[in-house]
């Protein structure tokens, strides 16, 4: 690429000298095209810590508001399933519990594709959305949150040990939006796990054994990041930076009235262009993050 750019260069002081139009153009276009290149062998150099080419575990939770926050949660389940299709990864909805009128109170997502968790480790934390609501009868502005947590999907390389005394393992019936069964069978699986307080639960697999043994792979995934947190937050607790993926702590808002703009307040970088940012337009975004957060 160094040389690449030596060649272009030479190029461009050529056309200049010569004014030659076409030759300009033909300069800022593959100028364009290495920019390109060099800003992705980046972001590739900087995905080097462990588990940035995993799988990744990604859950939304709405936040309080009912209605309005549960809608909010859709809309960046949306947004996180047309990203992974731009993304060429697969995301396949493990549970989703659905809200009373709209939207959904949580959902986890497995997230399979190449830096999968490297990439969407940027999107932990709370979203907050500033819009007209759909729901009210007066049109009224409200303000929503939702919150977003990812882990890295851990194989059977990374030994975890779960006591299976610590599990508290529950069925029930999987059911879609509406309320509608879509099983005529208990094969929806929740698991508790007592020490921790985590709760994980699966249903959308074929089988009771299935779903189980796919929670059991987002709690152990879950387990292992509860880990790896603590162990971060005493290591950089004295810079007084870390920030928890909890409610308080606003990572990016989308703002769709008075004015159009999403902006992140990590990295201050925005985009007057929400609904593409709503439809999976997160690159610029989360590149942003990652060469800040490598910066640290």
């Amino acid at each position: 690429m160094e040389s690449e750019t030596k060649d272009l260069g030479e190029l461009a002081d050529l056309a200049e000298v010569e004014n030659d139009k076409a030759v300009q153009r033909d300069v800022k276009e593959k100028l364009r095209s290495l920019t390109e290149e060099f800003e992705h062998r980046e972001i590739e150099v900087i995905l080097g810590e462990e588990f940035d080419d995993n799988n990744a575990i990604l859950t939304i939770h709405a936040g309080t508001g009912g209605t309005e926050a549960q809608d909010w949660a859709e809309m960046l389940l949306r947004m996180y399933l047309r990203y992974a299709e731009q993304k060429h990864w697969r995301a396949n909805i493990l549970d989703r519990v659905s809200g009373n009128e709209a939207g959904i109170k949580t959902v986890t997502l497995s997230v399979t594709g190449s830096y999968a968790y490297g990439y969407l480790k940027a999107e932990a934390g709370t979203h907050r959305l500033v819009r007209l609501s759909p729901f009210d009868a007066d049109h009224a502005r409200h303000t929503s949150f939702a919150l977003v947590e990812v882990t890295p999907e851990v194989d059977d390389s990374i030994e975890i040990e779960i006591n299976p005394q610590d599990l508290k393992i529950d069925t029930f019936r999987s059911s879609g939006a509406g309320g509608q069964h879509v099983n005529v069978t208990d094969s929806a699986v929740r698991i508790t796990h007592l020490p921790s307080g985590l709760v994980v639960s699966c249903q959308n697999e074929r089988s009771q054994l299935q779903n189980k043994e796919s929670a059991l792979r987002v709690l152990k995934s879950k387990l292992y990041e509860q880990e790896r947190q603590k162990q971060k937050e005493a290591t950089i607790a004295a810079k007084g930076e870390y920030k928890e993926a909890k409610w308080g702590n606003q990572i990016r808002s989308y703002v769709l009235h008075p004015y159009q703009m999403v902006k992140d307040h990590r990295t201050k970088y925005e985009d007057k262009n929400s609904a593409a940012v709503l439809d999976g337009k997160l690159d610029k975004f989360i590149e942003s993050y990652l060469r800040q957060y490598a910066e640290k």
